[in-house]
């Protein structure tokens, strides 16, 4: 099965409490080729990093635990050349795992996911809660910024009846919201659980707290909301320019039809008299 485990790692006994940090990183992640001895889950592709460990996702983001700063900077660089369209500023979310053997999986009110241990089925079904989180977060942000376009041009037409006038920017603004929606739903998967669950049902909770954690469902619904609106939004004002366009075309051509008829009628009464 996709994503099952290869091997265990080690269980962690010196440190109890490690940091975790989600980053959306570029486009996607070029997994392909990527052999190390280490892998301890196929799908995504997880490894072991000095103390810590790290999950790639082929959406771009990277989660990497229990890694100091410049154990992060140094996977990270050594990643470079596998990340397609390098984020200019990479999305960063973290949060703290509190390894517990004799407590059950939770999170607490502060927001510490607390575990039994870090297996690698475990590890992923966190990871994969953490990348969709910092995606989501991205997306949002993203979607904001469109908003932030489509909203002034909406006033204008409100306050005083004014069409915007820059065609160009419309289809831009409804490629920006295709391209938010296709993300989520074609590569991330937001709503989708990790496969590791088809063999580990047992971690069925984990992912249901931690969903519920980050709110990725509800996120997700209110971004395709959003999305919708600012498409049917920019699609209405350019639908408003090209009959507009097409109100001045006419007008153009009925002047012009006047002006010849004018011209001939000039000429006739000329050669009259």
């Amino acid at each position: 099965m996709v994503g099952t485990a290869i091997q265990p790692p080690s269980q962690t006994t010196t440190r109890t409490r490690l940091t975790a940090r989600a980053l959306l990183v570029g486009e996607r992640i070029d997994t392909l080729g990527l052999e190390r001895s280490d892998v301890i889950n196929a799908v995504p592709l997880a490894f072991r990093a000095s103390d810590g460990y790290v999950v790639l996702f082929r959406y771009g983001a990277v989660v990497l635990i229990g890694l100091s700063p410049i154990e992060e900077d140094e996977t990270l660089r050594g990643l470079g050349p596998r990340i397609i369209s390098p984020a200019k500023r990479p999305e960063n979310e973290t949060a703290t795992i509190e390894i517990v053997p004799d407590q059950d999986d939770q999170i607490d009110p502060g927001g510490t996911i607390k575990v039994k241990d870090l297996a690698p089925a475990r590890l992923v079904v966190i990871a994969d809660a953490l990348a969709k989180n910092v995606v989501l977060a991205h997306q949002e942000r993203e979607v904001s910024r469109v908003f932030d376009i489509v909203e002034p041009l909406a006033a204008k037409l409100a306050a005083g009846g004014r069409t915007p006038t820059d065609r160009s920017n419309m289809l831009k603004v409804i490629g920006q919201s295709l391209l938010v929606r296709q993300r989520l739903t074609g590569r991330v998967e937001v709503e989708e659980k990790p496969d590791v669950l088809w063999d580990r049902w047992d971690l069925e909770r984990l992912h249901a707290r931690l969903a519920d954690e980050y709110e990725l469902k509800e996120r997700a619904a209110a971004l395709a909301r959003k999305i919708e609106v600012v498409g049917e939004t920019a699609r209405a004002l350019t639908d408003l320019i090209d009959a507009s366009r097409s109100l001045r075309l006419e007008i153009a051509i009925v002047a012009l039809i006047v002006v010849e008829v004018v011209f001939t009628l000039y000429e006739f009464l000329k050669q009259l008299k």
